[in-house]
């Protein structure tokens, strides 16, 4: 490995360090639903973000609060430190489709109604807010 590729490979190592994530894969939602909890906590600070998704009603908040509480344990193992309020907020966070159940309901003279049981993957990054500030100066 060259010199220059490897000081743009360290640079990258340093750039994925502060930067943690947790998926949360085959979720039993729709994704449609989901993504209207994952838009309530996007850009927000974590701990803030915690405290609006334990007091959702919605079934997928209770979810994306656990895959939020993994990213943050990742960062913390990273680190080899604890998180502080106020540190860490969620800079990116997004909903895939997963891969669809088909069934089929019986219907009326002889004719079956497919039934689509749908599934997401939620992919949620965690970074730290001064490396958010480094990279707007």
């Amino acid at each position: 490995m060259g010199a220059r590729k490897r000081l743009s490979a360290n640079k990258m190592k340093e750039e994925r360090r502060q930067v943690s994530f947790a998926k949360l894969t085959n979720v039993p939602s729709s994704p449609r639903k989901m993504r209207l909890v994952a838009d309530m906590v996007r850009g927000m600070e974590v701990f803030k973000a915690l405290g609006v998704l334990k007091f959702s009603n919605k079934e997928a908040a209770a979810k994306l609060e656990k895959c939020l509480r993994s990213a943050v344990a990742n960062w913390e193992a990273k680190n080899d430190r604890k998180a502080e309020n106020g540190e860490l907020f969620i800079s990116t966070i997004f909903v895939n489709p997963a891969p669809m159940l088909k069934r089929l309901r019986p219907a009326p003279r002889g004719r079956g109604y497919r039934i689509r049981k749908r599934a997401n993957h939620v992919t949620l990054v965690v970074d730290t807010i001064d490396n958010k500030k480094s990279k707007k100066a």
